[in-house]
């Protein structure tokens, strides 16, 4: 069964919130997020910091282990095979996913849409835009395949896709083995910080 971990990011973070999740990433992934813009540096940290919460309490790990990318892009940890994760992150919000078998998981919030974009994925409003790129996003995090553009092929024998309720304004869905509904916890900033102490 998969758990799915979310929490909404309704501040900004302070400099001593920043280096704390900072200095818990692995620093493959500390380097990688130098690179990225000051203002744009919450999302990730907190995707990682829920990531890391979410492993010492499912596994009882300590640490993030150290990350790689597979053949067509997916990251995982070489030397946990056993524990398949998938994150995601947008304006306001991160959402994690974590089983033994491959997850995939996807999150945006609510905006503005072009029509030409609603009418290229065949979608009426901007509801059932995100609706359909959550669940595409999701399934696509799940394999490490690109994001299907021209249409969406059918659900694969071992594979089953749950649209998530987290937080108001927000789209989030997950892809995984079928089987029992994963459960999703959701989590403000403070308590995620709180928690990952």
């Amino acid at each position: 069964m998969a758990d799915l971990w979310a929490a909404r990011l309704d501040r900004p973070l302070t400099a001593a919130e920043t280096a704390c999740l900072a200095a818990l990433l692995p620093s493959e992934r500390r380097q990688r997020l130098e690179r990225t813009a000051p203002d744009k540096r919450r999302e990730p940290l907190c995707a990682y910091g829920l990531l890391r919460l979410a492993l010492r309490k499912r596994w009882g790990l300590t640490a993030l282990p150290a990350i790689a990318l597979g053949p067509l892009g997916k990251p995982a940890f070489p030397e946990r095979p056993d524990i398949c994760f998938s994150i995601s992150h947008t304006d306001g919000a991160v959402l994690v996913g974590l089983s033994d078998q491959p997850v995939g998981v996807d999150i945006q919030v609510h905006r503005l849409v072009g029509a030409g974009l609603l009418r290229r994925f065949g979608a009426e409003t901007v509801d059932v835009f995100f609706q359909s790129w959550v669940r595409r996003e999701a399934r696509a995090k799940r394999t490490g395949a690109p994001v299907e553009l021209r249409g969406e092929s059918p659900l694969a024998p071992e594979e089953e896709y749950w649209p998530l309720d987290t937080f108001p304004g927000f789209f989030a869905g997950v892809s995984a083995a079928r089987g029992e509904a994963p459960l999703l916890r959701t989590l403000d900033l403070e308590t995620l910080l709180r928690m990952i102490g």
